[in-house]
């Protein structure tokens, strides 16, 4: 048993209240039931899979099934005494250029996100799931006007990242809950939206990023907490949740997958 592995690990509980979630796990075994786990919950842990890059393609297969339709590449993320991750949609936009030939490396509208835990890290570093989606619901009535900003304003989902090379050099605009032409609602969660240049509202959706982060960051702490072991991969439905893990001691790592399927934008 690896060292930071845990003996044994009650299950966790899948129905916890409020927007929080507590994501089953699933031996890779189970497949069909880790499918239909991420379509109730909008996410799954599956366990028993081999600590390696190859993995996550299995598991991508085995939670998308036939509709999965474009993995891009791996990606290894390595922290070491690392603050926390606030909560967030894995959404890029970069195309590179090898050979003369365009290869498209990230998605804006990835819809599906596995991460692998490489290792854990030595205290701290647990992860936290949102269902965006009751999130954004319960904002109805609790501040209808992020919830009409978020349902009616564009934005510039990656302008705040506009030097790195890569990106478009044209904005890309859009809201952060909209629906694809296939009818499944996205909800998305960038760090790097600003307002569009120019933009006459622009002050107005300055106020309402700051508030959607504070909104975000405020909700953070009663969220469950869900401790990946070596091997572990988190399967999360990228339109519906976003995730984010604590700060840690020592260094963690992790591989990332991101996905789309047939119901993607």
């Amino acid at each position: 048993m690896h060292p930071h592995a845990h003996a044994h690990r009650p299950q966790e509980d899948s129905t916890a209240s409020g927007p929080g979630v507590s994501p089953a796990r699933v031996p890779r075994e189970r497949a069909d039931e880790a499918r239909e786990l991420l379509r109730r919950d909008g996410a799954v842990v599956l366990t028993g899979h081999e600590n390696a890059s190859d993995a996550l393609v299995v598991a991508a297969a085995q939670v998308i099934g036939d509709r999965l339709r474009e993995l891009y590449p791996h990606r290894v993320r390595t922290s070491h005494d690392g603050g926390p991750v606030h909560l967030h949609a894995d959404s890029f936009d970069l195309v590179v250029d090898i050979g003369g030939v365009p290869h498209r490396r990230r998605h804006p509208d990835e819809d599906f996100v596995l991460v692998q835990c490489v290792r854990p890290a030595l205290q701290g570093g647990d992860s936290f799931v949102l269902d965006a989606y009751a999130f954004v619901d319960a904002l109805a009535s609790t501040d209808p006007a992020l919830h009409s900003f978020l349902h009616g304003s564009d934005v510039d989902l990656y302008g705040a990242w506009a030097d790195l090379r890569g990106l478009p050099a044209s904005p890309r605009v859009g809201r952060h809950v909209e629906s694809t032409r296939t009818g499944r609602r996205v909800v998305r969660r960038t760090d790097g939206a600003l307002p569009l240049h120019r933009d006459p509202d622009t002050e107005h959706i300055r106020n309402q990023l700051a508030r959607l982060d504070d909104a975000v960051h405020g909700i953070e702490p009663s969220l469950p907490r869900l401790r990946l072991d070596e091997g572990d991969i988190l399967v999360l439905d990228n339109y519906r949740c976003w995730h984010g893990r604590d700060g840690h001691t020592g260094e963690r790592t992790v591989r990332i997958l991101t996905a789309r399927s047939a119901e993607a934008s």
